[in-house]
Order: structure tokens, then sequence, then C-alpha cells
């Protein structure tokens, strides 16, 4: 079982028991998290996809520490003109573990991989016919 989950304005896909790295959090560590925004989860091959996110889905998770990245490098160079320029920066990451993943189906749209194909490419279709004749 996994699942797709906004943190911090990105979108990671988290396992239980997983640890991640994510971009600063507030809390201290060993402070349980809770996220809301589920995008998808995927049951052994029943996947069940949001529109934008799934109602009453939620990912539990722990801070484990915080940290920072490893440096990154920006060196800038004029040729022939004597400019170079040398700059450093470390991002600061915070270390989560995943506890728990829980899906309460209540407003979720549950389908399989290929099962919303044709009816959304038939909509499509049906509106641009209707666009046809109105003109």
């Amino acid at each position: 079982m996994y699942a797709i989950v906004n943190i911090a304005g990105q979108q990671f896909k988290v396992q239980k028991d997983q640890s991640i790295f994510v971009h600063r959090l507030e809390g201290d560590e060993g402070k349980k998290l809770n996220f809301t925004e589920v995008l998808l989860v995927d049951e052994g091959g029943k996947v069940t996809v949001g529109a934008p996110h799934i109602e009453g889905a939620s990912v539990s998770a722990k801070i484990l520490n915080h940290a920072r990245a490893d440096k990154v490098l920006v060196f800038k160079k004029k040729r022939r003109k004597g400019y170079q320029k040398l700059n450093g920066h470390r991002q600061y990451m915070t270390k989560i573990q995943v506890e728990k993943i829980q899906l309460k189906g209540s407003g979720a749209k549950q389908e399989t991989a290929d099962a919303d194909v044709k009816p959304v490419a038939a909509k499509k279709l049906a509106t641009k016919k209707a666009v046809k004749k109105e003109e």
C-alpha cells in the first residue's frame, strides 16, 4: 500500500515505515504530524484517486530529526573578464517517518487504472460535437 501526499508544497510517494527527507517543517523531534492532502492511494491494485484530494484520507508521520542537506555550490564565471563568483547553499530539511496511511473513502472516487479513460474521452467528444453544432 502506498499513497501520494502533498507535504510542504511537494508531492511524495510514501509507504508505511518509510523515512523521507522533506523541506523544513515546524515542530520538535518526536512530534506527530498528520497530512490530509492525500492525492492518491493504492491498496494492492485498488486505486483511489482524489479530485483534487481524497476526503477523509490522511497520512500520519513522526519527526525524527532536523538536519541540513549537502552543500550545493554555485559557480559563476565570465571568460576573459576576470570575474569569478563562488556561492554555497545548504537547505534545511526534516526527516520524517510515515507511521500510518488511513483511508476513509466517504466521498472518494474509487477506480481502477484504466476505468476512467473511456468516459472522459466520450464526454470531451460530446462537448466538441455540441460546440460544432452551435456554430
